[in-house]
């Protein structure tokens, strides 16, 4: 097996399991507090915690001799994050949730790019367009659509990790920032659980499914999506992460007994067609770009 192979293969592997560990998020979120076994405040201020443990042992074994500072707009962005995606999926179903939330994420990416001069094609405008309609018709009013409540919160969680993940493409050194960025947000994780204390009620698994959702998930998740992403280029890190509201929704059907509504299939196709089709013409751009070069 050649070399080029092995890399191939090895950016494959860890890619496919990133993926499966940020579904894993939207499924230990929504199977802790779906079941009522811990509060989101604590299920978040749980999860941020174990984190910033876990990330800050990835990058003592790895012997970074780095100064972890503080990059405050990413702390926001992290936190805010967190919040609002725990918030949400007390009414969400993990599928609903994560294709909200990543539909949210690419759009919020896109805007930024429009806002800094990129010209999209005729054909790109309009598989925005379908895609913005997917998320619309998702959460339109009618007798399957998800609460209102629960779908703005984890569209705002969207716009959150999409400005955080916008933030992070200026680190040399994203796996340390990142560390960086769980750990000044436990101070503010402190302050949310005192916030809702009176409402606090955790239990044993509640507990261990938060823990898993910061160490493992979140943790380790991102540890090996910086591993995968030397293999990748930008437009397929982008489109791979596609995948996560699919693999998110077979994971609720399967582990938590969800049900996938027509309506959901129907915004899903809009939505994550449509901006995989955005994402493919930028592709072919950059290609065309260089080729011209």
């Amino acid at each position: 097996m050649t070399a080029n192979r092995k890399n191939n293969l090895r950016t494959v592997g860890l890619t496919v399991t990133a993926m499966i560990a940020f579904a894993a998020n939207s499924l230990l979120c929504r199977m802790a507090l779906g079941h009522d076994l811990i509060d989101a405040g604590s299920f978040t201020s749980i999860r941020i915690i174990s984190g910033a443990i876990t990330l800050g042992l990835i990058i003592s074994i790895r012997g970074h001799k780095s100064k972890i500072t503080a990059n405050w707009s990413g702390v926001v962005a992290l936190f805010c994050y967190m919040v609002f995606f725990s918030f949400a999926y007390l009414s969400l179903s993990a599928g609903t949730g994560a294709l909200l939330l990543f539909g949210a994420v690419q759009l919020t990416m896109f805007a930024s790019a429009i806002r800094h001069g990129e010209r999209f094609s005729f054909l790109s405008w309009m598989c925005l367009s379908a895609a913005f309609a997917g998320l619309v018709y998702l959460v339109a009013p009618g007798v399957t659509a998800p609460d209102p409540i629960g779908a703005l919160l984890m569209a705002t969680a969207g716009v959150a990790w999409g400005a955080y993940s916008l933030n992070g493409r200026k680190s040399g050194q994203p796996l340390l920032e990142t560390a960086a960025n769980f750990l000044y947000s436990v101070p503010f994780t402190i302050g949310l659980s005192a916030m809702f204390i009176a409402s606090a009620d955790m239990s044993v698994p509640g507990s261990l499914l938060a823990v898993a959702s910061g160490a493992l998930a979140s943790g380790i998740g991102y540890a090996i999506w910086y591993a995968a992403l030397p293999g990748l280029t930008a437009g397929r890190a982008a489109t791979v992460q596609l995948s996560v509201p699919v693999v998110a929704a077979l994971g609720g059907i399967v582990l938590l007994s969800e049900q996938v509504t027509s309506r959901l299939a129907v915004a899903s196709i809009l939505t994550i067609g449509g901006i995989w089709m955005v994402l493919a013409q930028r592709l072919r751009q950059v290609q065309r770009n260089d080729n011209a070069n």
